[in-house]
């Protein structure tokens, strides 16, 4: 380890002609007391990086990229003390969980974030999630965040050159402790999902992704989204326009798959093809025309589609769905190195016969099926109400209303229930309090 980190110096050449904005200290002296035993002064040179913006993450993972480098391609590596205050500062300074392999620089001031939004030309990716995305235990949707998506070198690199980051925490992850009782312990978080939602330099919404997408397929749609916001600038309807393309898209390949996996379009549903044979649209045969529009019959007219296939597409058709889009879930081999550091010992713990890599590799296939089923769900069964709420929705401009919306109807876990539909009055459990302990 002590061979690595001597090569500080000469990276830190690459900082010497110009100072970061806001740096008070010397850059060499900044990185260096940011890994510092002494906790007070480690403390200080963290937060005087934090300031700098993404400056004083760039500054900080540059000067240590040897070291870093190795971490992730060797994820069995020992963790050393200097290895732990290095990983440590890094996650500080960026407010990710997990940042070495990523990089990335989020903001958690929303105003400090359009600011940075208007100074760049850049949209806002705000991620609203249950817990801190800077800790180890926020909610399952974020950790795998962390895990799938961020590390990811595609993914990584558009959102350091495309967007601004910015994290919000909408309420505490709701975390359990299993005690076995004879020395073995897990550690879980319950519920908890996580919305990625992509604003403009104002903060107003443009798009949303609600839960985990396969790195791919995240790309993709973050990419049709920025150039959204590119277009913008020239047409003030184009956003609209974008949410009733997505809609009818999202229907009309969803209508594909169901006939790839040998089943039937609906009865009622009407599939429009052009002079070519090409479908153009999905129409449904049942709706009835009301000369009175209002936010209601537009919501049911703009979803009524998804709202008909969703009534045919059982769990099992949703998996064999999910199986034609593998390679949207495909990990590459930054994400695995993570999934390696996190999951060696746990092997260790299973106490199977079955080898480190036979384990980790299965663990992978299973995994890669089930972010395809994740992502299939999600665009399918939750993104065409979004992109409903984001024309119809006299609200569409609020991002906090909007994320609000979200929690309460598509993730059912509304503000005003404050257990997270994890205990009910109505419920008996036998236990004292019904196990309830509210401590002040």
């Amino acid at each position: 380890m002590k061979s690595n980190f001597s090569l500080l110096l000469p990276a830190l050449l690459l900082f010497t002609t110009v100072q970061p904005a806001g740096a008070k200290t010397a850059p060499e002296v900044l990185v260096r007391k940011a890994l510092s035993t002494d906790a007070g002064e480690s403390a200080r040179a963290i937060a005087e990086l934090r300031s700098m913006g993404p400056a004083g993450l760039t500054l900080l993972s540059e000067s240590y990229a040897g070291e870093i480098e190795r971490q992730i391609k060797d994820p069995s590596a020992v963790v050393t003390p200097e290895w732990r205050r290095l990983s440590t500062a890094l996650d500080a300074v960026s407010q990710q969980k997990d940042s070495y392999i990523s990089g990335l620089f989020w903001y958690t001031d929303a105003d400090q974030a359009k600011a940075a939004a208007r100074a760049t030309g850049k949209p806002i990716l705000s991620l609203r999630l249950l817990g801190k995305l800077n800790e180890e235990f926020s909610c399952a949707n974020s950790r795998f965040f962390r895990t799938v998506l961020y590390p990811n070198a595609e993914v990584s690199r558009m959102l350091r050159e495309k967007f601004i980051l910015h994290w919000q925490s909408v309420r505490p992850a709701p975390r359990v402790t299993i005690d076995f009782g004879d020395g073995r312990k897990l550690e879980r978080t319950l519920t908890g999902n996580s919305i990625h939602c992509v604003l403009d330099t104002n903060g107003f919404p443009i798009d949303a992704l609600p839960g985990l997408y396969g790195p791919a397929a995240f790309l993709r749609s973050l990419d049709r989204i920025e150039n959204v916001f590119q277009e913008l600038a020239n047409s003030g309807s184009r956003k609209l326009a974008h949410h009733r393309e997505r809609l009818n898209a999202i229907n009309l390949d969803w209508v594909a798959d169901i006939q790839k996996t040998g089943g039937k379009v609906p009865q009622g549903l009407v599939v429009v093809r052009g002079t070519d044979g090409k479908p153009m649209a999905i129409e449904v045969a049942s709706l009835a025309i009301t000369k009175m529009v209002s936010e209601a019959t537009l919501l049911r007219s703009m979803t009524a589609g998804a709202t008909e296939l969703g009534k045919f597409t059982d769990e099992a058709t949703l998996k064999k769905i999910a199986l034609l889009h593998l390679s949207d879930a495909k990990l590459d081999a930054r994400s695995i190195s993570l999934i390696k550091r996190k999951t060696q010992n746990a092997f260790l713990a299973d106490g199977s016969k079955t080898t480190a890599e036979t384990a980790l590799a299965n663990l992978l296939q299973k995994l890669e099926v089930n972010i395809a089923l994740d992502t299939m769900r999600n665009e399918y069964l939750l993104h065409p109400k979004l992109h409903a709420w984001l024309v119809a929705d006299s609200r569409r401009d609020n991002v906090d209303a909007l994320n609000e919306k979200v929690y309460a109807e598509l993730f059912l876990t509304p503000a005003s229930d404050p257990w997270l539909g994890l205990f009910s009055a109505e419920t008996y459990t036998a236990l004292e309090n019904g196990g309830v302990s509210v401590s002040r």
